[in-house]
């Protein structure tokens, strides 16, 4: 019964409060976010086959050429460059100044999602806090995303988080 009140207060947070009026984010292809520090770019068998079929090869292909086993789960591979360790997509030739996604349209919800990740938009100071370090001259630029698409994307991470990792 409590918890229906609460769902129905208009006056109680769900933590979206300091977003209410949605976050503006454009992708200006500088490549931040896919390099960095040493990591794991997570995929489940769905993502892997689609990533394949994108890459045109067969899945099996796939898994040995361009992605190694983390802690018992599937991530694509990186490469160690001056930028850091860049994922094995990241194309940083194909148009100069620029750096693209060889597998935008099949990229997993991790990239998918991004910056929209739970730990992003837990606050303000976390969102800012990310925009400076990763950095991400797109975070609070282009685009305005209101509050519910931000939830949905943040809706499809938390069903990734049944998955294998």
């Amino acid at each position: 019964m409590a918890e229906n009140a609460r769902k129905n207060d208009p006056n109680q947070d769900d933590g979206t409060s300091w977003m209410k009026e949605g976050l503006k984010f454009e992708c200006t292809c500088c490549g931040n976010c896919c390099t960095g520090g040493e990591g794991a770019v997570w995929f489940d068998d769905e993502e892997g086959r689609a990533m394949a079929a994108h890459a045109g090869m067969e899945y099996p292909e796939f898994l040995v050429r361009y992605t190694r086993v983390v802690d018992g789960h599937r991530s694509l591979n990186e490469l160690d460059t001056v930028h850091g360790f860049d994922c094995v997509f990241l194309d940083r030739e194909k148009i100069p100044g620029k750096a693209v996604c060889g597998l935008y349209e099949a990229r997993p919800t991790q990239c998918r999602t991004w910056p929209f990740w739970p730990e992003v938009i837990e606050n303000e100071r976390a969102w800012n806090r990310t925009k400076k370090n990763t950095p991400c001259p797109g975070m609070g630029n282009g685009q305005l995303f209101t509050v519910e698409h931000i939830v949905a994307r943040l809706q499809e991470q938390r069903n990734s988080e049944g998955k294998p990792w």
